[in-house]
Formats: structure tokens, sequence, C-alpha cells
């Protein structure tokens, strides 16, 4: 037992590195929004409910020996999968077909079909190895629990060692690799017990006519196993967005709610494991750790609600500043451990208890565990539908937890109908969910509080599906112009607006000497498109956005002041606001751009690779006009390289670090560059936009690096299977760059 224990944890362990690099993958064929993760988890899960469907008509039918091997096959094919998915994935779908599919059900049928194999074979891993264990009535509900707590402990630790340590030390296929590895030996270690199995006499098993139900039916378990698992999916998103804003959506933030989730799941499921066998009656236990799982959930978003901007929590993680430093990350995952471990870990205990209520016969163990791990995957997926895409759309992050509120009352109501007088407890837990769907606060009270507004000053905020964007003024300290636009939870501009924003947008309009057509992948707080209009010459600035609430909160705060800069931008004829994926905007389209710009992203930023690597570089280089450029921010010494390798003309300007490139040469003049930015009308146009704005010339006033074709170059460094800026803890960022030869790059100056 224990070795198939200790391959059912690797199984685990294997799938979630599996699933963190292919949802990357396949990220970037159906794009970075929430409508398009959702529909490749929904792919996902699609595939784990056909192995269940599988497993459960399967797994009975075979011997303990045969559901072994399937087990062991079912590992080995994973591992196959892993191997070879990195050319089907990405090299075939998420590069040789993104931008040539538009239609959300083609994405999710593509999506589908390039998982189905290998989640297909996962979903029907559980019934098969519970058929090879089930050998007495008296621990099959023990030994499926231990088993599946296991399992969920490896993926949390998957999660975790993943997302911390592996993909930022190994890149997208070298985990592969890893994951197959650990598939591999689960189906190794299971294997090694095929001779004790063997020399064990089989037990004949004969399907009860009439199979008792004495805690209800097997069909009204998967009922509430549903229920179940759409809350706590439900409960899972909203943890990553409230906890997302907390510590700022670096790269390692998702796995780290994600692992520490699955590790408290599988230690309630482990420790619930060690109680059912003395149990008489599983269902009082259901309902209670079920409701107060969901209480308790309630109970520390409040606690953190209340704590984020007041001292102590306030002086390490402050709201207005970036958290990305060791002691920040550190207190943030702390955060996480204190919000989600406890509720995840009361919920997770609700899986053997499930399985000692509908396990009464051992003729139908596999099927009963595929019929509920089915319905379990059917709830997983309708929460992250329903709460990714529609909930969180229409109700926001307050609303949605109301809503579970209130699915969560009415399962303790209908257990107390049927149960009658004297459960105390359960009928608590109803009244705190029916208190908590009263008292949460409403979601713009919520986000006024998370983003530090002070009392009776002016906000704008918008929050849908895709994020959140808050605007805030701070009056006391207007002569420190501290108004602050907010992001995902990261002051990512001003209103007014940063200079050196608006200098990233001129800087392309400035250099090129016919900037017509402009696109901006990228608004913020509307800084870089500013700078962008700076040229009369200009006629059309496409800005692309991801986060749709940062365009309507733009439009609110034009409203309330529509003398600022903001509202004149927002009214120039020329400008033509979308939101979508830039990258997949670029995929998509054929125009072909004089300029092209990307607003500044740090370089820690979750997914921000995707921004900065080789193969987004070469995109973009496909959609320039002749003679036309490329402007973004030179965020670390390794963008500086991979820029180079990409753009065979290229220009690094200092000392703020700006990138130009092109397929052409280009005709860079410093001394002219340094003249516009001081040109009378170029000065007026960045003083609309900040009246504080003084000598921009002087931030791009030291000598430019200059590349050449002939130039010497490094190989790029970033690329969609490896971004090591994105890992920031494995891969340290420099955000200095210096040629590592003399013939690298030649200094302007020197010229």
């Amino acid at each position: 037992m224990q070795r198939l224990m200790l391959a059912f944890f690797c199984s685990g362990f294997g799938a979630l590195l599996c699933q963190i690099v292919w949802q990357r993958m396949l990220g970037i064929f159906a794009g970075s929004d929430t409508v398009s993760a959702a529909l490749v988890v929904g792919a996902f899960l699609a595939g784990l409910g056909l192995g269940s469907i599988i497993g459960a008509k399967l797994a009975d039918r075979l011997t303990p020996v045969q559901a072994l091997l399937g087990f062991a096959l079912c590992e080995v094919g994973v591992a196959i999968s892993a191997l070879i998915s990195k050319p089907f994935l990405y090299d075939w779908l998420a590069l040789g077909l993104v931008g040539q599919v538009d239609s959300p059900i083609a994405i999710f049928a593509l999506c589908f079909v390039g998982l189905v194999i290998p989640t297909t074979l996962m979903g029907a891993s559980l019934p098969l190895l519970c058929r090879s264990v089930a050998t007495t009535l008296d621990t099959v509900a023990e030994r499926i629990g231990r088993l599946y707590g296991l399992n969920t402990l490896g993926a949390g630790l998957g999660a975790l060692l993943g997302g911390w340590l592996v993909v930022g030390n190994l890149g997208f296929v070298g985990t592969l690799w890893l994951a197959a590895a650990f598939d591999l030996l689960a189906a190794s270690l299971a294997l090694t017990l095929l001779p004790q199995l063997r020399a064990t006499p089989a037990q004949v098993l004969h399907r009860s006519p009439a199979v008792p139900a004495p805690f209800g039916s097997l069909s009204l378990w998967c009922l509430l196993v549903f229920l179940s698992g759409y809350v706590i999916v439900a409960l899972e998103i909203l943890w990553v967005r409230l906890l997302g804003q907390v510590g700022q959506y670096h790269a390692y933030l998702f796995s780290t709610v994600l692992g520490v989730f699955l590790l408290a799941d599988g230690a309630g499921m482990t420790l619930a494991a060690r109680m059912v066998r003395r149990m008489a009656d599983p269902r009082p236990a259901f309902f209670i750790t079920q409701g107060a799982g969901f209480v308790l959930a309630t109970l520390l978003i409040g606690a953190l609600w209340l704590a984020v901007p007041n001292p102590p929590l306030s002086w390490f993680v402050p709201v207005d500043y970036g958290r990305f430093g060791l002691f920040a990350m550190s207190l943030t995952t702390i955060l996480v451990v204190l919000v989600v471990a406890p509720p995840a870990f009361q919920i997770g205990m609700t899986f053997p208890f499930v399985q000692r209520a509908v396990q009464q016969d051992l003729a139908s163990v596999g099927a009963r565990v595929g019929w509920v791990q089915l319905a379990n995957i059917a709830g997983n997926a309708a929460g992250s539908i329903g709460t990714g895409l529609i909930t969180l759309h229409y109700l926001g992050s307050m609303g949605t937890l109301k809503l579970l509120a209130g699915l969560s009352c009415l399962l303790l109501l209908g257990w107390l109908w049927h149960a009658g007088r004297g459960r105390r407890l359960e009928a608590g837990l109803a009244l705190a969910c029916a208190v908590a769907l009263i008292a949460l606060p409403g979601n713009g009270a919520f986000w006024s509080r998370m983003h530090g507004q002070a009392p009776n000053s002016f906000a704008a905020w918008s929050e849908d599906r895709s994020g959140v964007a808050f605007y805030r003024e701070t009056p006391q300290r207007q002569d420190f112009a501290p108004d602050r636009f907010f992001i995902m939870g990261y002051s990512q501009g001003r209103v007014p607006f940063l200079p050196i924003h608006m200098l990233l947008g001129a800087i392309g309009p400035l250099v090129h000497p016919a900037p017509e057509r402009v696109l901006a992948i990228g608004v913020g707080s509307g800084g870089t498109p500013w700078g962008a209009m700076v040229s009369p010459a200009t006629r059309e600035i496409r800005a692309i956005e991801l986060i749709k609430p940062v365009l309507d909160t733009l439009q609110e705060i034009a409203v309330a002041r529509p003398e600022s800069a903001l509202a004149a931008l927002l009214a120039d004829p020329r400008l033509r606001l979308e939101h979508a994926d830039g990258r997949l905007a670029l995929a998509r389209g054929q125009e072909l751009y004089d300029v092209i710009e990307a607003d500044a992203i740090l370089p820690q930023t979750s997914h921000s690779g995707l921004l900065y690597s080789v193969e987004f570089l070469k995109a973009v280089k496909a959609r320039l006009a002749p003679g036309g450029i490329y402007v973004q921010y030179a965020a670390s010494a390794r963008v500086v390289e991979t820029f180079a390798a990409v753009f065979p003309h290229a220009v690094l300007l200092q000392p703020f670090p700006v990138l130009i490139g092109s397929q052409d040469p280009i005709s860079f003049d410093h001394k002219a560059l340094l003249a516009k930015l001081n040109d009378p009308a170029v000065v007026a146009h960045m003083r609309r936009g900040n009246p504080a704005t003084e000598n921009l010339a002087k931030s791009v006033s030291d000598p430019a690096y200059i590349w050449r074709p002939e130039t010497l170059r490094d190989p790029a460094s970033l690329t969609d299977m490896f971004p090591r800026d994105e890992f920031f803890v494995n891969n340290q960022v420099s955000e200095s760059w210096y040629p590592r030869n003399l013939g690298q790059a030649q200094s302007q100056a020197s010229r």
C-alpha cells in the first residue's frame, strides 16, 4: 500500500508540472485574457471528466492485477504526452495556428484535442487504482481517501516546487521532462506490486441487484460533490484575485495560492481518511466541514480586508509601492497560507466522508469513485467558468462571495430540513452564511479599502472578469502629485501622467520621419498613448489594453475631470482604444505600422515574459512597415540582449533605458532627438500631460549604444519557453546593461 501511495503522490506531482506548462503553451494560442484562460481550463477539465467516465465504466470489469496494469499504462501515456507536447502544443498549435482561429468554440475544440489524451489518462487513473486496492468494504473509503489525499499532496508540492524552483531553473521544456520522469516513476512503483497481487487469490465480486444506500443515493451525493466542487474552485479564483492584489501578481503568486490550496486540501483528506472507518454516519461531518470551510474562508478574507491598509501590515507591504523584495514576498506568502490553508483543509475533509457514504458495494468501487470524481470535476469546471466568466464579470468579487454564501446557506438548510431539529452546529453555520450574505461589504467599499483610499477623496474604479483597475486621489499631498492608478494591485502609473511614460510614448514618433500609424501595446494610465500623440504627422494611434477595467476607469476619470489631459486624450479622434490581447492582435491582423511601442511593464510581473521573448519580438518585427521602428522599455540586461538579437538595427538610449529596433536602418540622430524633446511645442504637450514635467531630454542624454547588422551580439536569452526574468527569484534580474565584448556594440560618442 505504501508503494501505491508513493506512486499516486508522484502521479499528482507530475500532473501539476504538466498542467503549469500546458496552460502556458496554450495561453499563447488562446490568449492571456480570462475568457481564453477559462477555455483552456475547461478543455483540461473536460479531458479529466472523460477519463473519469471511462474509468468508471472500465475499472470494475478488471481484476486488481489488470487495474494496476491499467494505472501504470496511464502513467506511461501521460509521460509520453509530456515529452511530445512541446512540438504539438507549442510549435504547431501555439505558434503555427495563433491568430488564425477566432471562434471560442474552435479555440476550445483545439485545446481539447491537444489535451484530450493525457488528461483522459489522468482522469482514469484514480478509478483504476482504487479498484486495485479495494479488498474489504470496511477499509475501502479510508484507502481511497488516503490515496486521493496523497495524490493531492503531490499535486500541491508540484505546484509549489514547480512554480518556485523547477520552472525558473529548468524552463518549461525541462519541467516537462521532469514531469515525465515522475510519471514513469509512478508507473514503475505500481508495477513492483504485480507479483504480490498475482500471489493473492482474486476475490470474486458479484454486483448486488440492489446496492444499499443508507446515507443517500449515488446521484444525490454526486449533486452534493458538484456543489462542493463549485464552491471550492470559486473560492480559489477569489483567493487568486484578492491575494494577487496584495502580492502584485508576480510569477510565483498563482503557483503559491494553488500549491497551498492543494497541500491543505490533501492534508484534510488524509486526516479525514483516518476518521471514516469509525464513523457511523458521514453526513453530518460532510455538511459541517463544508459549511465551516466556507465560513472560515469568509472570515479570513474579511480579516485580510481589515488588515491590509493598517499597521503593521501596511509598513511591510504598502499599497502604493512594489512588493517584489524578499521580505515582502515572504510576508505575502505567509498571508496566502493564513488565508487559504485553513478553509481548504476543512473542505478537503469532505472527500473521504463522501466515499464513506457511497461505497456500499465492492463490486462497484471503481464506478462509484469515477462518478463522484466526474461530479467533482464538473463542479470545478462550473466554478471556474461560472466564476471566472460570469459572476466576477457581473457581480464582482464581493458579489461572487455573497453568492457563495447563499449557496452554502442553502446546502446547510437542505440538510437541516432533512435531519430535523437538534443540529445546533449546522444551524449556527447556516446562520453565519446568512450573516455573511448581508454583512459583506460591496465591491466599491472593498476595493477602496484595499487600495488605501482616503475618506471623502475622489476615486474611480472598475472590475470585471479580466481584472481590477483603481484610481485614487490623495488631496493632502497634491503638491507631490500622489494620485495613483492601480492595475491588478500594482501602481502602474499616475494621472497626471508620469513623465517617463510620456517619454516612452513620444520616442517613436519623434525618431521616425513619418509616424502616420502607431500601435501601442498597453494603455496603463494613458501616459504612453499621450506621448505617442506628440507628432502632428500621426494620423492613427491604436492602443490595446488587456484589462478592460483600465479603459472603463480612464473613461470615468475623464468624465469627472473634463479639463484634464486624460479627457483630451480620450477625445482625440486619432486614438482608437481596444480591449484585447496585444500578442494575439499582432498575430491576427495584417496592418503594418510605422511605429509600434509597448507600455512599460516590470519583468517580474506574471506573464511579462510573453512581451519580452524573442518570439514576441519577431511577431512585432513582422508588423512593421518598411522603415518602421519598435520602441520598448529596456527592463533588464536580458531584455537588451534579446532585443538586439532580433532586430538587426537597434539603439539603446540612456540613462532612462529605451530600446529602438527595426529591420531597416534607423535614421537616428541623437542631437536631433534631444532638440525635438526641447522643442517648445513638445515641451508644452508633455506639460499638458503633467505640469510638473521637467527636462525630458536629460533622461536620454547619455551616449547611446547602436547595433548594426555587422555588430557582434549575444544570443537571445528570453524565450517563450524560458522567460528567465519573469522567474526572478531563480534568475537575478540586472537592470543595467553593458557590452560583454568590445565588438558587440559601439557607443555613439566613439563613432
